[in-house]
């Protein structure tokens, strides 16, 4: 079940050595070649892609010295039929081999014999079909389900039966190309020791896919680690090192399976391979100098990663079994879903290493852009620019990474500028069987791992039964990702030994799987029984070192059954160290700035590159920028001057601000312009927001590509790593945010209640109902606000701390600004609260350029603040007993609203006040100003409809503010 069934008809590269060992019909070698289920390739034109590639450096090597490649390559070059590539250089191209040269006898300028070149271009045929095509017949399955059957002694065989090749063939000496390492030292080897290193190497315990990727440096890179002889080999030491990891992994599952049987765990019986093979791949990455690993996966095996990779006091995880009361705040979740992180010594490289693992939901991929968005602003605030210090690496499940959408919109995360961690490091538990599906109903390809080819990484499968190859394996991947730098994939081919969870039945799906599955060692017995069997270890050595762990977990028992309370905090995947100490959980910083510091940033923002003279900018933008530097002289802001001018204090007082999504660049409305393109030369830019002081933080602004779940994700795990930076998402257009609603759902809008944890992110969703149709105009409000966890029917005692515990104790803030000044203001609130909280912003797109959407520098100046109610400020303020209408509203319609009052002169008779904040709801406010209007009428107004926008939110909670006196419509 580890691929189609369809594997099991294909021939084995040892047949098809019969076909490329014949040269004088090469259409037969495509055809072989093209039989297989892949595209690669193998399966393109002979002097095309990789093979092309092949040629051409035999073609060089034969340039430099005749002597330096084998005599069929010579004949062939020297036939004329060979056309060297457009791209050589004139240097190489003109060059004469010594050979030709007249008296030059250092090779013999006799035809070869035909059959001798058409044997040698055969030989490293097969070669290359081993290489591309060998891990199709791999020994991959432990269940031995879907094994290709080949038949002994196919390749002699063939070769009797093929173009006059006999049994003595088999023994005559081929020279070894050098895009092969199976000789080590030697430089030619027979035919029969060439097919049975390339058999030992490509279709045994390890499948090895790398043939598509288009560098030869990186391809050659892999042959040398899988081909070249004992490198395999590994030492008693090792061994022992390999048998005590797994004996842990194997214990830690049978301890709890023994003390807790009516549980659910998510235990990893049938892979405990990963364990260890996670150790090695932390071991061999902080040898070559990582410093810290973050980790998302999903819950199977989280518990027994938590206690034998992070090495978290296996107490705490105990006493998630004993259902006690938390000792602080939050909702909590279920064990098998907790991150965690620690700082502890890596005892095999004695070296201090950071773990993380993310907590994550029952989404099963859902964590991996948050894993990769935390690990790129951990590279980030380290200086780590290449990602030799930060790492990630992302745990799957076969099912989940084939077939959940986001694996692939992560991935091509990977090799983009604003986005990349350098390399990612993905380890597939693959236990054949999504919950109760088997793969051939749910993927269309043959490996759960092809997803990853899209991007060049390569994909090691590997038999979880054979400890050592997946030590070799894992050991290759951390080094491949530290010498490039790119994603590399470790298929860790298992089983289940139980059903999805530890209560399941799984004989009711797969029956036959399982009856398999029943009979079979586990892999620590069968690595055990294998060491005993080679004299590494004793009896007794094994039993002994079962008995200690066993002993150790049997302690940490009795010391959780002490335990009264459990605490969220202990499982905190991204403490703030000392940003919480010391504060007053109740005072703001203030928001408002001096004026020469708006002033300033103003004039920056207004300003072309200092070398403008030379900076070609498009003339739209200059009327752009002249329009911004009169606002400044008119000491007025719009909707982008105030957006930049609070991104712009916050860099002067060292915040770092991170603003990403679709065309924030520009912005979609063509209103923001952070970057500026030089008209005449290619990537030629300015950004004015990183040139406003000398000594300012680093400002960010990246379009990303055409994602809303990843990156999201991806944002909301940068912003998770520092509270002292604004990390801001904003929507293309404010609905096509439900293509994230995952993450929203999941992360942002109950992260703090499950996992204790904060986060500032800011999210901006352009919305208006402006007649742009259906689709590009409402960024469903309702459903943020539908979120919100305040309570509709209480309000909260009235204080001069009002405002700040309601931000405290709600779940995330919810707002649609009406002024430019309120914007300016919410964002900078984000900073100056002593505590995180997400902000979800109803951003406008008419108000952009509204003429009456312009706030004054004097509401962003000093002892000035955010809104949560601007109150009507017009004739009927002065009036208020003889008003009869009150209009609470909200964002865009308020100048709807204005418009229309003054078109029938209603100033007198109608009152508006805009609710700046919806969530959370300002109880107080809204109090005060219906009370300064006791005769009115009270009505909500908004643009959407009734069962869409703040009006579901808002009534019950107005009722509640009006103490049921007075009603609203």
């Amino acid at each position: 079940m580890h691929r189609a069934n369809s594997a099991l008809s294909m021939a084995s590269p040892k047949k098809i050595a019969s076909l490329l060992i014949n040269g004088s019909n090469r259409g037969k070698i495509l055809s072989a070649l093209a039989s297989r289920p892949y595209n690669s390739a193998a399966s393109e034109p002979f002097l095309n892609g990789t093979t092309s590639n092949y040629v051409e450096e035999m073609y060089n090597n034969w340039l430099r010295d005749p002597s330096s490649v084998h005599t069929s390559w010579d004949a062939y070059f020297r036939s004329n039929t060979y056309s060297a590539p457009p791209n050589l250089a004139p240097a190489m191209r003109n060059m004469v081999p010594l050979s030709s040269v007249s008296g030059f006898s250092g090779v013999s300028t006799g035809a070869p014999d035909e059959k001798i070149i058409d044997d040698h271009l055969a030989v490293q045929a097969i070669i290359r079909s081993y290489q591309i095509r060998g891990h199709s017949i791999a020994h991959l399955d432990p269940l031995d389900i879907n094994i290709p059957e080949v038949p002994e002694n196919s390749t002699t065989k063939a070769i009797h039966a093929s173009f006059n090749f006999g049994e003595h063939d088999m023994e005559r000496q081929f020279k070894l190309p050098s895009t092969t390492f199976i000789g080590g030292n030697e430089t030619h080897l027979s035919l029969r020791e060439i097919l049975n290193r390339l058999e030992n190497v490509y279709c045994n315990k390890i499948g090895v896919e790398f043939m598509f990727i288009n560098s030869l440096e990186q391809c050659n890179w892999i042959r040398k680690r899988f081909e070249t002889p004992s490198v395999m080999n590994m030492t008693s030491e090792e061994k022992r090192l390999i048998l005590a990891r797994l004996t842990r992994a194997t214990g830690f599952e049978a301890f709890l399976a023994k003390k807790f049987s009516s549980e659910k765990r998510f235990g990893l019986e049938g892979c405990e391979m990963m364990i260890p093979a996670l150790k090695q791949l932390i071991d061999v990455s902080t040898e070559l100098g990582v410093e810290s690993v973050i980790m998302g996966m999903p819950h199977r095996g989280r518990l027994n990663t938590l206690a034998n990779v992070c090495r978290k006091p296996l107490h705490h995880i105990f006493t998630q079994f004993a259902g006690l009361e938390a000792a602080d705040d939050g909702s909590g979740d279920v064990k098998y879903h907790l991150g965690t992180y620690i700082e502890r010594l890596n005892r095999v490289t004695n070296k201090n290493i950071r773990l993380a693992v993310v907590a994550n939901p029952s989404h099963l991929e859902a964590v991996d852009p948050i894993v990769q968005g935390k690990t790129r602003a951990e590279q980030f605030y380290r200086g780590d620019n290449e990602g030799k210090k930060v790492m990630s690496i992302l745990i799957h499940g076969d099912a989940a990474f084939c077939g959940q959408g986001v694996v692939y919109e992560t991935m091509h995360l990977s090799d983009l500028p604003d986005y990349t961690t350098h390399g990612t490091i993905h380890v597939v538990a693959n236990n054949q069987i999504g919950f109760t599906t088997d793969p051939r109903f749910s993927r269309s390809s043959p490996y759960c791992t092809d997803v990853a080819r899209v991007v060049n990484a390569p994909i090691f499968h590997v038999n979880a039964d054979d400890p050592e190859a997946v030590m070799h394996v894992c050991k290759v991947a951390s080094e491949w990702r530290a010498t490039f730098h790119k994603d590399v994939v470790i298929d860790l081919v298992g089983y289940r030994r139980n059903g999805h969870n530890e209560i399941d039945e799984p004989m009711f799906t797969q029956p036959l799987m399982y009856q398999k599955i029943k009979k079979l060692k586990t892999t620590l017995d069968l690595y055990a029984d294998r060491l005993i069997a080679e004299g590494t270890v004793t009896v007794e050595e094994v039993k002994s070192v079962a008995e200690k762990y066993e002993k150790i977990c049997e302690e940490a028992f009795e010391l959780a059954k002490k335990e009264t309370h459990i605490k969220y905090k202990d499982w905190l995947d991204s403490p703030w160290s000392g940003f919480f100490e010391g504060k007053d959980p109740c005072k703001v910083s203030p928001t408002g700035l001096k004026e020469e510091t708006l002033v300033h940033i103003g004039n920056r923002f207004s300003s072309p590159p200092p070398n403008a003279a030379e900076f070609v900018i498009h003339k739209g933008l200059l009327r752009v920028l002249a329009a911004r530097a009169d606002m400044v002289e008119k000491r007025i802001a719009d909707w982008a001057m105030a957006e930049a001018m609070a991104f712009g204090s916050l860099l002067k007082e060292g915040i770092h601000v991170r603003l990403s999504g679709q065309d924030v660049e520009r912005g979609t409305f063509s209103h923001r312009h952070h970057v500026l393109h030089h008209q005449l030369v290619d990537k030629a830019t300015y950004t004015s927001l990183c040139h406003l002081y000398p000594d300012q933080a680093p400002y960010s602004v990246s379009n990303s590509s055409l994602s809303e779940y990843a990156v999201l994700g991806f944002e909301h795990g940068y912003s998770m790593t520092n509270p002292n930076a604004l990390v801001l998402w904003e929507a293309q257009f404010g609905d096509f945010a439900n293509t994230a609603q995952c993450i929203i759902d999941q992360f942002i809008s109950s992260g703090q209640a499950k996992w204790v944890r904060q986060s500032g992110l800011v999210m901006l969703l352009p919305h208006g109902m402006e007649g742009m149709g259906p689709e590009h105009s409402s960024c469903r409000f309702e459903r943020f606000l539908q979120m919100s966890s305040d309570d509709p029917d209480y309000f909260p005692p009235e204080s001069d701390e009002f405002a700040v515990r309601q931000l405290h104790d709600i779940n995330w803030i919810v707002a649609n600004c009406t002024t430019p000044a309120n914007y300016f203001h919410i964002l900078r609130r984000q900073i100056a609260l002593p505590f995180r909280k997400p902000l979800i912003v109803a951003t406008p797109k008419s108000l952009l350029r509204h003429p009456e959407a312009r706030s004054s520098f004097d509401e962003m100046s000093e002892n000035t603040e955010f809104q949560r109610i601007i109150p009507e400020c017009g004739s009927a303020s002065s009036n208020a007993s003889n008003v009869k209408k009150l209009i609470f509203c909200s964002g865009r319609v308020y100048y709807d609203l204005t418009k229309a009052r003054a078109e029938n002169k209603l100033e007198a008779d109608v009152a508006i006040a805009r609710v700046e904040q919806i969530s959370p709801f300002p109880f107080d406010l809204a109090k005060k100003e219906a009370e300064k209007y006791k005769n009115a009428e009270i009505i909500w107004a908004q643009e959407e409809h009734k069962n869409q926008g703040s009006w579901s939110y808002v009534q019950p909670r107005f009722l509640t503010a009006l103490n049921s006196e007075r009603d609203i419509s």
